[in-house]
């Protein structure tokens, strides 16, 4: 199944990050906070949003960091992702 987001909206896939306490433990994404860093998946075509023009700055492939609580999440194909407006994006990981 493929996502086609509408309008301004963005899907995106959590960054798998492994994070290593100060007594050496790895701590896995799934004992973690929910991810902040996420890979763009699709993009919206972007258009007249609240009565404005709004051109889409992401582009799939992107590593973009999110608002933690934003978003809808949605699980297709067993794999989970976020759906976003682009306004959610907080930055652009280069």
């Amino acid at each position: 199944m493929k996502i086609r987001p509408l309008l301004d909206r963005v899907v995106l896939k959590p960054t798998e990050i492994e994070e290593t306490t100060k007594s050496g433990f790895i701590l896995t994404s799934a004992s973690q906070e929910k991810p902040q860093f996420s890979e763009v998946v699709a993009v919206g075509p972007g258009g007249i949003v609240d009565g404005k023009e709004t051109e889409m700055y992401v582009k799939v492939g992107d590593k973009v960091i999110a608002g933690k609580y934003s978003g809808t999440e949605v699980k297709i194909d067993d794999i989970e992702y976020t759906i976003v407006r682009q306004s959610d994006i907080l930055a652009i990981v280069e």
